[in-house]
């Protein structure tokens, strides 16, 4: 986020000042280098939404986060129903929830729906922003018009039948139009002075240091309501400054702990709290013409060469070893032949087959992150796993970029100039929604930035699997489809799939009220440290 001058001086003030004293507040540290984007649609990842999108807005269709021993599912948000017509299957209809207002006291309309869906798509629009627009582009891609019905329905068509459509609504959030006007049509404006639905309000913005955002006590969902007065969010990319702080009682809650760190949290007093995620750290593989993991033997040899299990003590038992995509035992799995363990000798010998070997190696250039949400411990993993690939005859050449410039890279695509050269990218993945974790990632006409097949894979099979699950509304029969999906992409050696992470946090001993969702995203309104 650009620097705000107006806020300056707030830099310079201790945190010990920046709130009443009989305040509730909970301090936590991110692992982000600036404060996410809040004007609506986050930047910075999952963490971003995580942090500033699902605190200060709302969507249509909300995910429900209060459950650890089960996977999220969707419920209502500020939609209380939506249905699909049986006709055609691309016309949405969404009704509203009465009673619902901004932070600036407007209400939520369907006046306003249709302005926000115009700020991301129609470019002619006065409150069209681009920086949203790149944030929400992975959301909208679907939509083909949209109307208001009456106050409170709107109609949207997609440009054909989309079961996952749901889940996609899920990733737009809704900014107040009269805040905007207000501040004269101005984002920058608006950016330090948002209005949003949600359950919390900013209050105070440090550009590359924290936000301090307060409770809605008027926040339209009365199980909601945030248990903390004052949420301070900290930007604390590097791992031991996170630590230190929660060990100094600077903050009370931190994000991707290192492993080596956990054993002197626990012995500090403090929680580690895990759970299983659907997410993946893989590398994310180049099929342009020059890319060396064209070749099935050298993308197999690759997933074989790696030591996942010792990788997993090495992150102190916060990951477990990947097999694919999605975890074993998933709705999503299917029955790939091809297994992903370690079995160097087999890769070795297939990289012989392919023509390289630790005598003659093949060079392959990574992109990777320093730090940045569901990445874990980038660097050292990434060194790690450097070790493994020499060994049957790869030469490694890392390119660095901080988090949120690898995702534009990831964004662009490997066929984009500024990726000429790249061979892979090291761009963790979510698999909560099937078009996020397998259609859009799989499917040849998904490159950036129509879907996430960042690589141009392509693989005729799977394209016809793909339409046939984008139009399965039963959900066994979706499930049976992405499964067949999966199969396919592991057997292909789509991507290197290394470890799901058990995405740690490390809370202070009296922080209360936090469940770990087997989501992404996490719900920090019941959160509060018990003084």
């Amino acid at each position: 986020m650009a620097g705000v001058a107006t806020f300056a001086i707030a830099a310079s003030l201790p945190l010990s000042s920046a709130w009443a004293q009989d305040e509730k507040v909970l301090r936590v540290g991110m692992t982000v280098a600036d404060v996410p984007l809040t004007t609506g649609q986050a930047n910075q990842g999952g963490e971003g939404t995580r942090f500033i999108g699902l605190t200060l807005y709302d969507a249509l269709i909300n995910w429900d986060l209060s459950k650890s021993e089960e996977p999220s599912v969707l419920r209502p948000g500020l939609a209380t129903e939506w249905s699909v017509d049986d006709d055609t299957q691309t016309v949405w209809t969404f009704k509203l929830r009465e009673g619902v207002t901004f932070h600036d006291g407007s209400d939520f309309t369907a006046d306003a729906v249709i302005w926000n869906l115009e700020k991301l798509l129609n470019k002619e629009s006065p409150q069209y922003d681009a920086s949203q627009a790149a944030q929400a582009s992975q959301w909208f891609g679907a939509i083909a018009s949209y109307e208001k019905i009456d106050d409170m329905t709107v109609a949207i068509t997609t440009k054909e039948p989309d079961a996952t459509f749901p889940y996609q609504i899920a990733g737009i959030m809704y900014s107040s139009p009269a805040q905007w006007e207000k501040l004269g049509g101005d984002w920058g404006k608006f950016a330090v002075e948002p209005s949003g639905t949600g359950p919390f309000m900013l209050d105070r913005l440090v550009p590359r240091e924290r936000a301090e955002l307060v409770k809605n006590p008027n926040y339209w969902d009365p199980a909601r309501v945030p248990a903390s007065d004052r949420l301070i969010l900290m930007c604390m990319p590097d791992a031991s400054t996170r630590v230190a702080a929660l060990l100094s009682g600077q903050v009370d809650f931190i994000e991707a702990p290192s492993p080596d760190a956990v054993p002197r949290l626990k012995s500090s007093g403090m929680q580690i709290v895990t759970n299983v995620y659907p997410h993946i750290w893989p590398y994310q593989l180049s099929y342009q013409p020059d890319s060396p993991f064209l070749d099935l033997k050298v993308r197999k040899a690759a997933n074989l060469a790696i030591d996942r299990e010792g990788l997993s003590q090495f992150l102190g038992g916060l990951a477990v070893p990947a097999k694919g995509q999605v975890t074993e035992g998933h709705p999503w799995f299917g029955n790939p032949t091809f297994e992903i363990t370690y079995d160097p000798e087999q890769a070795l010998s297939l990289m012989q087959e392919a023509g390289y070997g630790p005598d003659n190696p093949l060079h392959v250039k990574l992109l990777i992150s320093t730090s940045g949400s569901g990445q874990m411990q980038p660097l050292p993993m990434n060194e790690f796993i450097s070790e493994n690939l020499t060994a049957v005859g790869f030469d490694v050449e890392f390119e660095v970029f901080e988090w949120e410039a690898l995702r534009a890279r990831r964004r662009a695509g490997a066929m984009a100039p500024e990726n000429e050269g790249a061979d892979g990218l090291n761009n963790s993945w979510a698999f909560w929604d099937p078009n996020i974790g397998i259609l859009q990632a799989a499917a040849s006409d998904m490159t950036p930035p129509a879907g996430f097949n960042w690589g141009g894979y392509s693989n005729p099979e799977i394209d016809v699997l793909a339409k046939q699950a984008k139009v399965a509304f039963d959900p066994a029969e979706q499930n049976k489809l992405l499964g067949e999906i999966h199969s396919k992409m592991v057997d292909d050696a789509m991507w290197i799939w290394v470890v799901h992470d058990l995405n740690p946090r490390a809370l202070g001993p009296n922080v209360k009220g936090f469940v770990q969702a087997q989501n992404w995203y996490q719900d920090l309104t019941p959160v509060y440290v018990d003084n």
